[in-house]
């Protein structure tokens, strides 16, 4: 039994008085606790990260769902593909022909009229031009008037016009056959069918309507990011971000990035000078070159969601839980660079 010290024992109820065994001891540990929880709330570290949602995006317009369309108006002939088959820069989509079946040839026959009409028009040029000489001779002679010279030459011009006439008709029938022979539909880059937008062959469409949507493969991708309005004064290109993509199993530790498992690197690429229509500002994410590959494009696909945490300073878990409580913005960084 622990000895008392003398002044207790002048207090006989007191002095009386026995707690358990197990009070004393629960009361040890609530006092070792709560030392220890305060060491961790001055001395422990936090990482404050700004959060936000997104999905995946491809930056370059040629690496996004695009869309097929007719080049001239017609008839759907022929598919050549179906929805979800892969297709290289250049296979056949779809062929079309015009509702007029004979219009080819009657453009080839127009085209022939107008080429004799240039043959004609070159040669009476020449002859033009040779009564021209003939009559400046005469003219210089005295056999005729400057009236008859002057005559000569206005009639070459006039023939001049009518061959340049010709030529643009000649053009213009040009332009119109390229159209209407250009009626094999390509696929512009590699990828994969999403959805063929016309019904059947037969089907009618006119000049620039959509036949078929394609997704481009191995797209270069990064995350867009939207983040509140109040921390994106304090984010800067060349942050790093961790991410957890939809469907991949993620374990996130928010103070403590070292403890998180199945999360993946990033970096900020940009930040949007103004806020989108929901209040909320974008920011864009590129790959970390020096950290492990982002999930193949096969489960991570464009359009996937994701969600981030940007990290910023480093703080105390106990200035980190009273910033949280008294709703304050993340902590100023303590060298702040302006972005180039």
């Amino acid at each position: 039994m622990l000895s008392r010290p003398e002044h207790i024992q002048s207090f006989p109820t007191l002095t009386s008085i026995r707690p358990p065994r197990a009070a004393a001891v629960l009361a040890w540990i609530i006092g070792i606790g709560i030392c220890l929880a305060v060491l961790v709330l001055l001395y422990v570290p936090w990482v404050q990260t700004s959060a936000g949602t997104g999905r995946v995006i491809a930056p370059n317009p040629a690496d996004r769902v695009q869309t097929v369309t007719a080049l001239v108006q017609g008839r759907v002939e022929h598919w050549y593909v179906e929805d979800g088959q892969r297709v290289r820069a250049g296979d056949p989509i779809a062929r079309l022909v015009d509702n007029d079946p004979f219009l080819l040839k009657r453009l080839a026959a127009e085209r022939e009229q107008i080429e004799a009409e240039i043959a004609a028009a070159e040669q009476a040029v020449k002859v033009a031009e040779s009564q021209v000489s003939q009559t400046r001779e005469a003219a210089d002679k005295g056999f005729v008037t400057r009236r008859n010279f002057e005559a000569a030459q206005i009639r070459v011009a006039e023939q001049r016009a009518k061959l340049a006439e010709a030529k643009a008709k000649l053009s213009r029938l040009e332009v119109t056959v390229n159209r209407q022979s250009a009626q094999l539909v390509r696929a512009p880059r590699d990828g994969r069918i999403l959805h063929i937008n016309a019904a059947a062959a037969g089907t009618l469409v006119n000049a620039g309507e959509t036949l078929a949507t394609l997704a481009p493969l191995a797209p270069v991708r990064v995350v867009e990011l939207m983040v509140d309005g109040r921390d994106v004064a304090l984010i800067r290109p060349g942050q790093s971000v961790r991410l957890a993509f939809e469907g991949w199993p993620a374990i996130q530790f928010s103070g403590w990035p070292s403890v998180a498992h199945g999360m993946f690197d990033g970096r900020v690429r940009a930040v949007d000078p103004s806020a989108q229509q929901s209040g909320l500002f974008r920011v864009l994410v590129d790959q970390d070159p020096d950290r492990s590959a982002w999930p193949d494009a096969d489960f991570i696909p464009l359009g996937a969601k994701v969600r981030g945490w940007i990290r910023m300073e480093t703080v105390s878990v106990g200035y980190e839980l009273w910033r949280v409580l008294n709703n304050l913005p993340l902590e100023f960084p303590k060298t702040r660079s302006d972005p180039i």
